[in-house]
């Protein structure tokens, strides 16, 4: 096996997990009646940010890195603050 074989499963791979969280918003959300993100919705985001993102930066291509690499910021950020609010909770 190849490594642009390895990093092609990598690239699907990372593009599955990003999938995964529509999916998992779909689901949850059908299930309650009303729009919900779930924080499982965040962690299938940054799993998967963090596989393309890997696979942007093995590819070389700076759109797709710096795209990535933006959404990153993005989910860490909303896991800090459920995480955050969670705490504050159970004061």
């Amino acid at each position: 096996m190849s490594v642009s074989t390895i990093w092609l499963g990598i690239g699907f791979l990372g593009q599955a997990l990003f999938t995964s969280r529509f999916l998992v918003q779909w689901i949850v959300s059908e299930r309650r009646g009303e729009s919900v993100v779930p924080l499982a919705f965040w962690w299938f985001s940054l799993a998967g940010g963090l596989t393309l993102l890997s696979y942007a930066i093995w590819r070389q291509d700076p759109v797709f890195i710096l795209g990535q690499a933006t959404g990153l910021v993005v989910y860490v950020r909303n896991l800090i603050l459920i995480k955050r609010r969670r705490g504050m909770a159970s004061s």
